[in-house]
């Protein structure tokens, strides 16, 4: 007999809900352009010029640029603005994407004049992210993908009972026993095959979504760096980061003449009626990692320079928490009463393995008084990993990641020019590819998710536009900088699929009815510091 409620607390990783997937892992690897005013302003093509607080993230190379030690700190106010189909979300944020001090020792000698040393605090990327939307004419149903998912699964395994929990015991899809202790998926004359809500020609209705994302991955970096000849600049730089993500969804389903259940039990036959349900979702995500940085700028002439870096992964250790819940209503003839189900809540580790990235750059020098620079990132996101506390990696995640994502390719561009001693005008854009195969977004393949969350939001186009303004005196400086991110994205609130009750059908194929949507961040940002 199926209860209406149950929220039992797992002590250990339920086998139903595995670990991690592949989008899990892409959405907490994700960078922005954060660092002092100046990189900003310039659009973070930095890597061949150094000289910078923001270079200790970037290309520790920059470091062997100091003749002098310098403190600094940036403010940042970031006001975003989602828009899905017309209807807007907006926040506005405040940060300190930047603290840094750098140490010159200088050596005397023609050889190695320089040793430097230096600390730094920095914001890498901030899930700060409000967005929801809706269909108002559906297509098909979450709760059709629920019932393919839970294909091949007895009903007696998803079913509860007093003595029994099948989140516990039974190791079956979480997203499936909470979807069939909540009706939205009945048993086809009590065999492992389901119906879902949604009948095609017949059942009709809509469809809202709302998801809220808060949080950060900061990073400390410790740098040594010195310079050859001042010619040849290098630096090594070791990396903590700390990493925290909360994420609460919601999607629900408003529909007519849909298939429900006439009445509760397993054995209920199947009517037509009216019927509404809603899934809430959350979970948190936070842990630390590490990794390291190397890079070299070699100035073969005081008016170009070039410059290479490589960055390890993130080695992460996570800990995540998950809870979810379906409420549901029926019309009659359904004699089910209003009700809300529950998932057990969920509390494990696990370990992430971000992409590796390698930064090519180019700078030039024009009269002392004009710089243009340029950058080039590669970020292998095929390469990420998953694996469990004790290290061993989850094959299937593997798979999936190598399915689901390519390399991405990022250009930055950025000039200064000085308008007097003191003062100076600075401008940049960078944009990214997009790191989701084209598989995934034309909704050609099946994305796996865990838990009993099916929904995935991925961005298919980042750009950047920069501009700011600089002030010198004697050791003292101020920046100023104005940055427009845009991004375009896509929200599925589940998976395309191969019906597997129409199994070698030519109309199989049922695909997710995703949405694109924008996000605009524009950041007013300020740094002070000193150079003595």
């Amino acid at each position: 007999m199926r209860k209406a409620a149950i929220a039992v607390i797992a002590a250990a990783l339920p086998m139903g809900i595995m670990a991690q997937g592949a989008f899990d892992a892409y959405t907490l690897s994700q960078s922005d352009l954060r660092g002092t005013a100046r990189f900003m302003s310039m659009a973070g093509a930095f890597g061949a010029l150094g000289g910078d607080l923001s270079t200790l993230n970037q290309n520790p190379a920059g470091i062997g640029v100091y003749r002098s030690s310098e403190v600094g700190v940036t403010l940042d106010i970031d006001i975003e603005r989602s828009n899905v189909g017309g209807q807007t979300d907006s926040k506005t944020h405040a940060y300190c994407p930047n603290v840094g001090y750098v140490g010159a020792i200088n050596l005397d000698s023609d050889v190695m004049p320089y040793f430097q040393w230096g600390v730094s605090y920095g914001r890498i990327a901030s899930f700060d992210r409000v967005y929801h939307g809706g269909y108002g004419s559906l297509g098909t149903s979450l709760s059709n993908y629920v019932a393919n998912r839970a294909y091949g699964t007895s009903p007696d395994v998803l079913g509860q009972s007093t003595s029994y929990n099948p989140y516990d015991q039974s190791g079956a899809d979480w997203l499936s026993i909470l979807g069939f202790n909540s009706y939205i998926i009945n048993s086809v004359g009590g065999l492992s095959q389901y119906n879902g809500l949604y009948k095609e020609g017949q059942t009709t209705g809509n469809a809202m979504f709302d998801v809220r994302q808060s949080g950060h991955v900061d990073e400390y970096s410790i740098n040594f760096g010195g310079n050859i000849m001042n010619t040849v600049y290098w630096g090594l730089g070791f990396g903590i980061t700390d990493i925290d993500l909360k994420e609460e969804s919601f999607y629900d389903e408003k529909l007519a003449d849909a298939r429900i259940a006439r009445s509760e039990g397993m054995g209920s036959s199947i009517v037509d009626g009216n019927a509404y349900y809603g899934l809430s979702n959350y979970r948190r995500v936070s842990g630390t990692g590490f990794n390291f940085k190397v890079g070299a700028i070699v100035k073969p002439i005081n008016e170009f320079r070039f410059g290479i870096a490589v960055h390890t992964p993130t080695y992460y250790n996570l800990t995540e928490s998950y809870d979810a819940s379906i409420n549901y209503s029926y019309g009659s003839p359904s004699t089910i009463p209003d009700g809300t189900a529950y998932s057990n809540f969920a509390y494990y580790d696990w370990k992430l393995r971000t992409p590796w990235k390698l930064i090519a750059s180019m700078a030039g020098v024009v009269g002392g008084r004009f710089i243009i620079s340029a950058d080039y990132e590669f970020a292998a996101y095929d390469n990420m990993r998953i694996s469990d506390y004790d290290g061993n990696e989850y094959k299937d995640a593997t798979a999936e990641i190598k399915d689901y994502f390519k390399p991405t390719h990022t250009i930055r561009l950025g000039a200064e020019y000085r308008l007097t001693p003191q003062w100076s005008i600075r401008a940049g854009f960078s944009q990214s590819t997009s790191a989701v195969e084209t598989a995934v977004k034309d909704g050609d393949i099946e994305v796996y998710t865990t838990g009993c969350n099916p929904a995935y939001t991925f961005d298919t186009t980042t750009r950047y536009l920069t501009c700011g303004l600089g002030y010198r005196y004697k050791g003292f400086y101020a920046d100023v900088a104005y940055v427009n991110k845009y991004r375009k994205s896509s929200y599925s609130p589940f998976s395309a699929y191969d019906d597997l009750a129409y199994s070698g059908s030519a109309d199989s194929w049922v695909y997710n009815p995703a949405t694109e949507f924008t996000t605009s961040n524009n950041n007013i940002v300020l740094s002070v510091g000193y150079k003595f």
